[in-house]
């Protein structure tokens, strides 16, 4: 039997599950390939650092460039993170003839057209099912079963971290701060969970759905993106009085005017089934013209559920279908009709508001007035009973919240009508703005 030898950057949560299944699991592997998979080293900064797992001696070293150098190893799977030194790693991989497979979406997302046009000019191929939804095979769905549907929207949940925290508030059980540090207790979230709950690791992700459902190469750092910082428990009092659930939601929908991109914190109504995906799952809905509406849920986060998209990657790459679709796709690649990408200020959609406002007559008269001035209608509202303020705010008294969500409306003029009502002296303080979806 024809042996594969196999290359692994990195030996964290990622690392270790990718390992552990190439080590236990080599008869599994070798009948799906029909060739010998060898984990043939192991490249780590950290050689000293007691893992959860038994390696065989002479398997880890600190020596990059001895595996750049051998030409026996044929593979390379980089689970570094981050963007250096794993951009010149997976760039040296393909440029001395080995074929890659990574789980970074911070790499893609910020180099993916130099690193695949390095791979094409070098004859290699890059697979990277692991960086978008764990464990759920969703970018090969795209990339294959998917393709002869033309995409009108992905609607998607692809940051277990965040998914878990806005679920753990919503139980009523805890605070963002305690859901925060529960996230972190369980491995979730790093020790600066920012790219998590600020959006960030969001964006990235869509940036690389949207590239294989809709074959826009994007700045992910354009993106519209909003965080799950200022959501409060009383949000998800509210939601769920008007029939929805909050969720950080990741879009990329065809729409007049371009293509729709977004991440933010969106009220989603009960019975869609994103608004049903708790803790730590991910989930992403694609309506596409032929097959209709379709589903995919599962773990997007954990140190197995992910390892197996590096080892369903693997065997892909070595049985030769990653080159096949690597070739036909030609990801990130010149020559290909670019996407009209629409402004965030053109947006369409209905919207939640919470705001906290001086408890005075004719304050709802005024800020119905802001709103209607920007072709805004208001759908829906909830007053809460007026409470005691004696802070930093422009009014020291009375306040009340308010809650509002609105009909459709242009997100530039819903933009203008929060910040005029936020200089206003009935408004205390900043306006919190979420998404409604259906």
């Amino acid at each position: 039997m024809e042996t594969v030898k196999v290359a692994l950057f990195g030996l964290g949560t990622i690392g270790t599950g990718a390992a552990k299944i190439l080590l236990n699991h080599s008869d599994r592997i070798s009948q799906a390939t029909g060739k010998k998979i060898e984990l043939a080293k192991i490249c780590d900064r950290d050689l000293t650092t007691q893992r959860d797992i038994n390696l065989p001696s002479g398997l880890m070293t600190d020596d990059a460039e001895s595996i750049f150098a051998d030409p026996n190893i044929s593979v390379g799977i980089e689970l570094i993170g981050g963007l250096e030194p794993a951009r010149t790693f997976v760039l040296r991989l393909l440029e001395s003839g080995k074929d890659v497979i990574t789980a970074n979406k911070a790499l893609l997302a910020q180099h993916g057209a130099e690193l695949f046009d390095t791979a094409r000019k070098c004859g290699r191929s890059i697979a990277f099912e692991a960086a978008v939804c764990g464990g759920i095979p969703i970018l090969n769905a795209l990339s294959t079963a998917l393709q002869a549907n033309t995409l009108q929207s992905i609607h998607a949940i692809v940051n277990g971290t965040s998914n878990y925290i806005l679920s753990q508030m919503e139980s009523g059980k805890t605070s963002y701060h305690d859901a925060v540090a529960q996230a972190q207790q369980l491995g979730y979230a790093e020790a600066n969970p920012a790219m998590d709950v600020d959006g960030t690791d969001a964006v990235q992700k869509l940036t690389i759905l949207a590239q294989l459902g809709f074959g826009a190469v994007i700045d992910w750092t354009t993106v519209s993106r909003i965080g799950i910082e200022s959501v409060d428990a009383i949000d998800f009092r509210y939601a769920k009085e008007l029939g929805y659930r909050i969720k950080l939601l990741a879009v990329a929908a065809q729409s007049s005017g371009g293509l729709e991109l977004h991440v933010s914190p969106t009220l989603v109504k009960v019975d869609n089934p994103l608004a049903r995906v708790k803790d730590a799952f991910n989930a992403v809905r694609i309506v596409g013209d032929s097959v209709g509406p379709v589903f995919f849920q599962g773990l997007g986060a954990g140190q197995l559920p992910t390892a197996s998209a590096v080892i369903g990657d693997l065997i892909d790459t070595v049985l030769g279908r990653t080159a096949i679709t690597f070739n036909t796709l030609n990801l990130w690649g010149s020559g290909r009709p670019a996407i009209p990408i629409k402004s965030p200020q053109e947006f369409f959609g209905k919207a939640y508001l919470r705001l906290n406002v001086v408890d005075r007559p004719g304050v709802m008269h005024e800020i119905s007035g802001v709103l209607g001035k920007q072709n805004i209608s208001i759908a829906s509202m909830i007053q809460h009973e007026p409470q005691h303020v004696d802070t930093e705010h422009k009014h020291n008294g009375e306040h009340t919240v308010l809650f509002l969500t609105t009909h459709e409306s242009r997100e530039g003029d819903l933009l203008q009508a929060i910040r005029q009502l936020e200089e206003s002296t009935v408004v205390l303080g900043n306006i919190v703005r979420m998404r409604v979806q259906s």
